[in-house]
């Protein structure tokens, strides 16, 4: 299960590189061996491309760099190589030019004491967040970061779209999560404050999404881009207030090649949905398809490919 205790990507412990993801089916190599080139224009440069020891971070990685060869460039795959304490200094050193990045979690990285939660605000936070020689490319729609979801059924027979629509809720609501959701500022409390919604709380740690389909609590908080919210026709509650921190996916990149690639990388996130996002999961965690598969056809699909 997907949650803020034991999701991979959000751990900044040092994590061993190189290892292959038993999901995504994709082969890594010295994740820290630098392949950036000094041209900028077409196949003259080379583009080295990393991800997250995480397969929905390599999908996206690996879709970065079929449309980049697409467009002409050679492409260096540098994936798996851990968490950020192990990427962006290779990011920041050149050694790796381009990365798939979530907004809010690498803004919190570089700025600790941010007040930022809605996506627009955490994109123009990170700007002036980022470190020297790196900037950061459009943001996509699709995001990973903490949710609070409902049964399709559920939200049907309530009319809920939004977590502002929870205190017409004439249902008793009962929240569920790891235990630490209670106390956390997004909890039960921050859902009174913010949207007027009294919820009761239940701690279901690694079955959420299992008490939540069998009724035992109504709402339950799992990350926008867990493939279960398809598999389990689940639906995700908008937060128009940024009650949750919003996490973007957008390119982390070397600010010296930016303009060279933006509009080849551009153009995928004008693509990438959150929707999306969670089916291409599906294709890995229950298709069991490979990351090139995945990449391929979701670029075929979206007449990114020539």
């Amino acid at each position: 299960m997907f949650t803020a205790k034991n999701k991979g990507r959000l751990a900044i412990g040092a994590v061993a590189v190189g290892v292959a993801l038993a999901l995504s089916g994709c082969a890594s190599g010295d994740p820290l061996d630098s392949g950036t080139g000094s041209d900028s224009t077409g196949d003259s440069e080379t583009i080295t491309v990393g991800s997250q020891a995480y397969y929905s971070n390599e999908i996206i990685a690996e879709i970065y760099a079929q449309a980049l060869e697409n467009a002409g460039f050679t492409v260096d795959r540098q994936f798996n190589i851990g968490q950020r304490d192990a990427y962006l200094p290779s990011l920041e050193n050149g050694d790796v030019d381009l990365f798939p990045e979530y907004t809010g979690n690498l803004l919190q990285f570089y700025d600790a004491e941010t007040t930022a939660t809605t996506s627009d605000d955490v994109y123009a936070a990170l700007a002036g967040a980022l470190p020297d020689g790196l900037t950061v490319l459009d943001q996509a729609s699709a995001t990973d970061e903490d949710s609070y979801n409902v049964t399709a059924k559920f939200a049907a027979d309530n009319n809920l779209k939004s977590l502002a629509d929870l205190k017409n809720v004439s249902t008793a609501l009962t929240l569920g999560g790891n235990a630490e959701l209670e106390e956390r500022p997004y909890g039960p409390a921050g859902l009174l404050s913010t949207y007027g919604a009294t919820v009761g709380f239940s701690a279901t740690g690694d079955t959420t999404v299992e008490d939540l389909v069998a009724g035992t609590v109504n709402i339950a908080n799992v990350y926008s881009a867990d493939p279960r919210i398809q598999t389990e026709d689940l639906v995700t509650l908008d937060d128009p207030e940024g009650l949750f921190l919003a996490s973007n996916v957008v390119p982390l990149v070397n600010a010296d090649i930016a303009d060279s690639i933006a509009d080849v990388i551009n153009a995928v996130q004008a693509k990438l949905t959150a929707e999306g996002l969670v089916a291409l999961n599906v294709e890995s965690t229950v298709d069991q398809k490979s990351s090139a598969d995945i990449a391929t056809k979701w670029l075929t699909d979206n007449n990114l490919l020539k």
